[in-house]
């Protein structure tokens, strides 16, 4: 069977460093949308309203594959494609900066700050990494490689070129690269360390946090003591699988919960406002691993450090 073609080429710039979205009129068995408008306002209308949808059509938002304004009379055409920005709700700025640890012709290694996410997502669209990033370096066809949660900071590995990304996404599917994390938790000498821990991790979307449960095995972690003073301590963590939140619930399995984590053991509910002060004590330290594309090896390591372990 022959695949879809590829769509074409957006025809509209990024916006904030956040890409537009691309529609797809589909396929119309039933005959209900006689018109572009029609489907739109059966694609968006229960999220925003039927008058911001006709606003939009009103004000030239959707556009076509050749950059011109859509009106909502013309006639629907399956496999047609659509581009619109959406409307970005205000967001709070994320009072820290993305660091950048590497950069060149492929790859940028970025530091990034607690508090903020990836990629666009939910609520959080222009307060992110990438969008940032974007903007900051110029670089419109930034992608990040993977995902590091939006509490945790440290290191991600973004692809300056799109045409690279598969390369690098690959290392982290076939676990090519060594993740090193850091940690701040109680200490319980009771604990016997260091130990690897493994588990089946269940994440149900829509549910705050993961859960393990009886069954094979998806996850696995190492876990080590680095030091230990006042009732805390500092661990190198560090995954050979990459379940989501895993090692925050194999750090709470072994009631080592991490310093300031909203999530394990209790979910604390949410607040309208961010608390810059208690940031989770989880870090992405280092990432090594041989580039795909150059065939060079890499080791980088972030320059941030955790609050609840000052140096002295």
């Amino acid at each position: 069977m022959r695949g879809r073609a590829k769509p074409p080429a957006a025809p509209l710039p990024q916006h904030a460093g956040v890409d537009p979205v691309r529609v797809r009129l589909p396929e119309d068995p039933a005959g209900a949308w006689r018109c572009v408008r029609d489907h739109l306002l059966h694609r968006f209308a229960g999220a925003i309203g039927a008058e911001r949808v006709d606003a939009m059509l009103a004000g030239g938002r959707f556009v076509g594959a050749d950059g011109g304004a859509v009106r909502g009379d013309e006639p629907y055409t399956v496999g047609r494609y659509l581009w619109f920005h959406r409307d970005f709700a205000p967001e709070e700025p994320v009072p820290f900066p993305v660091g950048v640890v590497h950069r060149d012709a492929h790859l940028v290694i970025a530091d990034k700050p607690h508090f903020l996410a990836t990629t666009p997502r939910g609520g959080h669209i222009t307060e992110t990494a990438t969008a940032r990033l974007r903007r900051e370096l110029g670089l419109p066809g930034l992608q990040p490689a993977h995902r590091l949660d939006r509490l945790t900071a440290g290191l991600v590995l973004f692809v300056v070129r799109p045409g690279d990304r598969g390369a690098y996404q690959t290392l982290f599917r076939d676990r090519l690269v060594r993740k090193e994390y850091e940690a701040v938790a109680p200490y319980d000498p009771g604990v016997a360390l260091p130990r690897s821990v493994r588990s089946r991790i269940v994440k149900e979307r829509g549910v705050v946090a993961a859960r393990e449960e009886a069954g094979e095995a998806n996850s696995e972690s190492r876990i080590e003591l680095l030091e230990h003073r006042g009732g805390l301590g500092r661990y190198r963590l560090l995954p050979a699988t990459g379940r989501t939140h895993q090692l925050r619930v194999h750090m709470n399995a072994l009631g080592l919960p991490l310093v300031h984590d909203p999530v394990y053991p209790v979910v604390e509910p949410e607040t309208c406002r961010e608390d810059y002060g208690r940031p989770l004590q989880l870090l992405a330290r280092v990432l090594e691993f041989t580039d795909p594309v150059t065939g060079r090896p890499h080791r980088f390591e972030s320059g941030l450090r955790l609050s609840s372990w000052p140096e002295r």
